[in-house]
């Protein structure tokens, strides 16, 4: 605590400094005219032909008081980004950020129980101020706080429940090792049951079996879901959770617990990762997470589940929910990217018909085919995530819709975080060389646009699942029959429907030819284009049917917006892979030729919208805290040092 008030008291002296700063000379001020005022810029911006209010209630879905709550909570000056820190005050400052959320009850490990979508939404506008927070955020509450309260019982949770909602127990995850990632099933740590002691004794054999990338693990965490091979009786039962406390209450490692950090990375350097490695460390026999899994004092092992990769299927499942809240994550900061972007060039002036600079560079075309596809890709994904958060959040309890809610998981997490990742580029690159600069934000948009790429499972790795688990079960779509027409939103659905039948039924008859003794080499080795393609095919025909269904039940007034947003869309879905198109059989080289023009057209029908629908994002002033998104030029006045002062 004596940390985060010393980081407390030195952001009080850091604004103070630049509220000092903000005192110029007349000789600028007198300079400003309404072609050099951004806000006066975006204010001769074509209004919204729209609802604005209802807008943002369509995209947020859920938890609407509980987000604009949490939007206006998110203005206080903690939040506000900092640069030039070092190492151990970028860390103390995401674990402080993260404690006034918690105090003030934006989240909890029980609202996996009564309220999942408050789960995710926290994480969609908390990674907008602070993503390496939100990482922190996703581990304790999801990783950590959702394997003990869902793998756990009451002697877990009577422990450690409480503690987890107020960051009194900071936990981390321990699944993933240095040699073992996506094969998690051959991981070597182990926890031998003692029987003479009633002890566990967990131990990392190798080096290639320390545990890796640990999130919370370098410095704030007490406790660790360590994920073992677990051996009774000289039986190895295959892997199960068991809780080891890593440091003790004055955090201080424990004996036989080694902690190493894994220092700086590219970006999100406020999440504090290490690798940890266990010397025969002995916890009691009821550290197990039991619920699925026990064993009693006489050393008797006992599983409804039977099988070991089954129950590891089980016990590793939080991995899916934490899929949700990275995409809610990508999201949340791919609607930031382009609020941001279109602020700005609605007021960077350049050469216009005239000559002289008085010209948004958001007239121009390249701005405008570059920036209104992804908005319209960003308002398709939200849809879609929607629709598998409220699947996922009212599955059946029979377990009858898993299966299925589990592929629609992994298809979602994959197409929110590649687009973030082409989101925050683009952005960053529209915007030119501000937005090269830290404090516009992109830097560490693009850094979490990479951690959501790899965590909770590589994007084309997740992809072979989807692609797996969707043959596994694969009925053709029942495609209607409609003119080809590049204004009609129903045939371009069924292209990409279309798409779907012709990629799964040409795998599955390869994967037949090919018979079991070939299957692996087919899979991995001769047909990974063919397999990638086919989940493609399967997530952007889900979002599509989602978006669709959006538009029929949305407010008349947001429908004619909606529909040009889904149309651009799907073009741009099929020009971006036109040549599959073509080349699969389902779209003609006729109806090809048309797909960019009418695309590029629909850009410069959307454009007098562009601000307006970023601004149904509903993201405020202080959340975004990029300067090329409020007074650019006002920020410029004095020697900023590349910081930020919430005066300008």
């Amino acid at each position: 605590m004596a940390a985060a008030l010393t980081l407390a008291a030195r952001s009080l002296l850091h604004k103070k400094v630049y509220q000092v700063c903000s005192v110029v000379s007349s000789k600028y001020s007198s300079a400003i005219t309404d072609n050099h005022n951004p806000a006066a810029l975006r204010e001769r911006w074509a209004k919204p032909q729209f609802d604005l209010k209802k807008m943002t209630e369509v995209l947020d879905h859920d938890n609407l008081s509980m987000r604009q709550e949490m939007r206006e909570f998110l203005r206080d000056p903690l939040f506000t980004p900092r640069y030039n820190i070092s190492l151990s005050d970028e860390r103390d400052v995401a674990l402080e950020r993260l404690k006034k959320i918690c105090d003030a009850g934006f989240i909890s490990v029980l609202n996996f129980e009564d309220n999942p979508g408050k789960i995710f939404a926290a994480h969609e506008l908390a990674a907008i101020v602070d993503s390496a927070m939100a990482t922190k955020m996703t581990v304790q509450f999801n990783l950590f706080g959702g394997t003990v309260l869902k793998l756990g019982t009451q002697r877990h949770h009577s422990k450690l429940l409480k503690g987890i909602d107020t960051l009194e127990d900071v936990g981390c995850f321990g699944l993933t090792e240095l040699g073992y990632g996506n094969n998690a099933v051959e991981m070597e740590t182990t926890a031998v049951f003692d029987k003479d002691s009633g002890e566990w004794i967990v131990n990392s054999p190798s080096i290639l079996s320390q545990k890796y990338w640990i999130t919370n693990g370098a410095v704030h965490a007490k406790h660790c879901v360590v994920f073992a091979r677990l051996i009774v009786e000289g039986k190895d039962h295959g892997i199960h959770g068991v809780l080891v406390q890593i440091r003790d209450n004055q955090l201080n490692t424990m004996p036989g617990v080694r902690v190493e950090d894994m220092g700086y990375k590219m970006q999100l350097n406020g999440v504090d990762n290490a690798k940890l490695v266990f010397d025969n460390v002995r916890v009691p026999r009821e550290n197990l997470l039991n619920k699925f899994s026990d064993v009693d004092e006489s050393g008797n092992f006992s599983s409804p589940i039977k099988g070991g990769r089954a129950r590891f299927l089980t016990v590793a499942d939080q991995l899916l929910s934490g899929r949700i809240c990275i995409a809610s994550m990508s999201q949340g900061v791919a609607k930031a990217s382009l609020a941001i972007a279109m602020r700005y060039a609605a007021t960077r002036l350049t050469v216009g018909p005239t000559g002289k600079s008085d010209y948004s560079i958001l007239n121009y075309q390249l701005q405008q085919r570059a920036l209104l596809p992804l908005l319209a890709r960003t308002y398709a994904l939200n849809f879609g995530l929607d629709y598998v958060k409220d699947r996922y959040s009212n599955q059946k309890e029979d377990g009858s819709e898993h299966q299925e809610i589990v592929t629609m998981c992994c298809v979602i997490k994959p197409l929110c975080a590649w687009n973030v990742e082409n989101v925050s580029s683009v952005s960053r690159e529209r915007c030119g060389g501000q937005g090269y600069l830290a404090a516009n934000r992109f830097g560490i948009f693009i850094g979490l646009s990479h951690a959501a790429m790899t965590a909770e499972g590589d994007n084309s790795v997740l992809m072979q699942k989807v692609a797996k688990e969707r043959l596994a079960s694969f009925k053709p779509n029942a495609v209607k029959e409609v003119q080809a027409d590049v204004d009609s939103t129903e045939y371009l659905h069924s292209v990409l429907a279309n798409r779907e039948n012709v990629t799964f039924m040409t795998l599955g008859k390869k994967l037949m030819k090919a018979g079991k003794e070939n299957l692996f080499e087919t899979w991995m080795l001769q047909e990974s284009d063919l397999v990638q393609a086919a989940a493609h095919s399967f997530g952007e025909r889900l979002v599509s049917e989602r978006f669709a269904a959006v538009i029929e039940s949305a407010d008349e007034s947001l429908k004619p917006t909606l529909s040009q947003l889904y149309h651009l869309h799907l073009l741009s879905v099929i020009e971006n892979k036109l040549g599959e198109f073509m080349l699969s059989g389902v779209l003609s080289p006729e109806v090809a030729q048309k797909v960019s023009s009418r695309a590029a057209q629909l850009c410069i029908e959307l454009t007098p919208q562009s601000l307006a629908l970023t601004e149904a994002f509903a993201i405020n002033d202080e959340m975004l805290s990029a300067p090329i998104a409020r007074d650019w030029v006002k920020y410029n006045e004095g020697d900023n040092q590349g910081e930020l002062d919430c005066s300008y």
